[in-house]
């Protein structure tokens, strides 16, 4: 028999046929992309967010302490104080209203001074007339005995001549500067205290101290301007101031109470 040796042309038609064939076989590259990296970037996401959220996260600012309320004393305190400082600049006002027409009639320079010192204290009663107001505060029932002792002590020491009206002015600021100290020292300890144990003060309250800080300065302004125009020399000094102070004392300790 004769062996039949393939074609040239069928000889490429197989080879053909077997790339073909070999190619069917072949593994299909996907036509999509790959999850991999999409899973890893997921993969990596996933433990970034784990290790925020394990970390502390920042806290807001702690509110503070809220304020301490006022004790009984404490209330009681201040309710005298507003009630006692309305009485004594209502005193003040009157003292200089009684002194300047009998003391300018003598002095007619003495007028700027008078009037300067009396707006202050004009401005200081209207302070505590607002405060008095504000807070309920009872008004002392004295007020027409020492509405005629004021008068009556600011027109007396103006009659008897400038020196005497200056040492009237000097005895009652040194009790009234005085009296103003002590409550400021006062609210200053109960700041003290709520602050040690953590508590807020209100601004109402440290513009409360504030207030009398600025209204005691005026007092004592007054106070050097009565030393200047010659108080020290009215006679008896001593006799003068003396009971003048003793007065205003025993004022202030009545209208805390009454």
């Amino acid at each position: 028999m004769l062996s039949r040796t393939p074609s040239l042309s069928a000889s490429r038609g197989y080879y053909q046929d077997g790339l073909l064939v070999c190619a069917l076989l072949a593994p299909k590259a996907s036509t999509t992309p790959s999850t991999a990296p999409l899973r890893t970037r997921r993969r990596q996401l996933h433990i970034s967010k784990t290790q925020s959220q394990s970390q502390p996260q920042p806290q807001p600012n702690q509110p503070k302490n809220p304020k301490k309320p006022l004790t009984p004393v404490q209330r009681s305190f201040l309710s005298s104080a507003l009630r006692v400082n309305q009485a004594g600049e209502l005193a003040a006002t009157l003292i200089y209203t009684a002194q300047t027409p009998p003391l300018v009639s003598r002095e007619p320079h003495l007028r700027p001074l008078m009037r300067h010192m009396y707006d202050q204290e004009a401005g200081h009663l209207s302070t505590f007339n607002s405060l008095i107001a504000k807070h309920r505060v009872r008004p002392t029932a004295l007020y027409p005995i020492w509405s005629a002792l004021a008068t009556g002590l600011g027109w007396s020491t103006a009659v008897m001549g400038r020196e005497a009206a200056m040492a009237c002015t000097e005895a009652v600021e040194t009790e009234i500067g005085n009296h103003y100290n002590g409550q400021i020292r006062s609210l200053l300890e109960m700041v003290a205290q709520w602050e040690a144990d953590g508590h807020e003060v209100g601004d109402e309250f440290r513009e409360l101290i504030s207030t009398l800080r600025r209204i005691r300065d005026e007092e004592l302004e007054h106070l050097d301007h009565a030393v200047e125009h010659d108080a020290q020399k009215a006679e008896p000094h001593w006799l003068l101031t003396g009971v003048i102070r003793a007065g205003c004392r025993g004022a202030i300790w009545v209208s805390e109470r009454v």
